[in-house]
């Protein structure tokens, strides 16, 4: 297994080094593990390109200081501040249509225990006017971790986001971004592991997520440079 360490120079160079992970899973059959703190970024799902609003939408997350990106998983726009956390485990698949719920399981469950670990317990589910709201999210006075799969054709990527403590910042941006996209949201059901009475070290976070993700104990360790 290959544990990545490190964000890239920028949000585009990011998400290079993610698809060249993933891509490295296909091509070896290994699994490998990210976990980093993204660019401040807000990302947008492709569902959010349809909407009537999305220009506007762009506008306002840059003036509230933040890169935009268009992601390809996962639902509607979430906001990285610098201290957020995400997370993909990449996998090797023979068969894409197979194993989807299972990996979903496996990693609701992986990321639930990390959580534990620095002191936010959570429950699977979500508030109303959650962001970015799906049917793969852990929560603990509002929404801390949402999960999106993606089958290639040779590997699977299991990823997510989870919010360390800025969650005043993100519903600050977020608000009037779903309010551009016409979509609901709620800022109080931001939730975060500090706010959840845990940690608000993103490190402790990032450390946590690893221990649980990396599970093969042949773990061979890259630093993005």
């Amino acid at each position: 297994m290959r544990v990545l360490r490190g964000r890239a120079v920028d949000p585009e160079s990011d998400r290079a080094t993610t698809q060249r992970l993933a891509a490295w899973a296909g091509d070896t059959g290994e699994p490998a593990v990210r976990v980093w703190r993204p660019h401040p970024t807000v990302a947008f799902g492709r569902r959010d390109a349809t909407c009537d609003g999305y220009d506007r939408a762009l506008r306002t997350a840059r003036e509230h200081g933040y890169e935009v990106v268009e992601r390809s998983v996962g639902g509607h726009a979430v906001t990285f501040t610098g201290s957020t956390v995400a997370f993909l485990r990449a996998e090797p698949v023979e068969e894409a249509r197979t194993g989807i719920g299972t990996r979903y399981d496996r990693a609701t469950e992986d990321v639930a225990a990390a959580l534990a670990t620095v002191g936010a317990p959570v429950e699977q589910g979500e508030p109303d006017g959650a962001f970015c709201p799906g049917t793969h999210s852990l929560s603990a006075r509002g929404k801390i971790a949402g999960l999106a799969q993606r089958v290639k054709r040779d590997a699977a990527l299991v990823s997510g986001v989870v919010v360390v403590a800025d969650h005043d910042r993100i519903a600050e941006v977020l608000e009037p971004v779903y309010g551009a996209l016409g979509l609901p949201f709620e800022p109080t059901a931001v939730g975060s592991v500090a706010r959840a009475g845990g940690v608000a070290d993103p490190e402790r976070v990032v450390r946590a997520l690893q221990n649980r993700l990396a599970t093969d104990p042949h773990v061979e360790w890259v630093r993005e440079t």
